[in-house]
């Protein structure tokens, strides 16, 4: 499967936030879906601080599951906006492998990104 495989999927396990009872297609607001995926994020980085295990898959770290669910967000919101995933995937990781502000030089260079 493709990223884009994974984002079909979750938004057809999500689809009945996307329809009404009647089948009928509701309106997103994209900045409420965009900030359900920064809370996925924040969910792991709280359990990071902390080291805590997951609630619901006592056997995961909370991180891990957390992640998870940001990736079923993200993907759903992909699939839910047909964006291309995979293939942005694919140019974005070629190009970042050609930035010169992704070497050790430039971040140890004055005002390089040291984070």
């Amino acid at each position: 499967m493709d990223l884009n495989d994974y984002a079909k999927q979750c938004h057809k396990a999500n689809a009945k936030w996307w329809y009404d009872k009647d089948g009928n297609k509701l309106e997103r607001n994209k900045g409420q879906l965009l900030c359900l995926i920064h809370s996925e994020i924040s969910e792991c980085m709280e359990g990071e601080r902390k080291d805590l295990m997951d609630d619901k898959l006592p056997h995961r770290k909370m991180a891990e599951v957390e992640l998870a669910d940001a990736m079923i967000r993200i993907f759903d919101y992909a699939a839910g906006h047909s964006y291309d995933l995979q293939g942005a995937f694919e140019e974005k990781m070629k190009y970042n492998a050609t930035r010169e502000d992704h070497t050790h030089e430039a971040r140890a260079s004055t005002n390089g990104k040291k984070w």
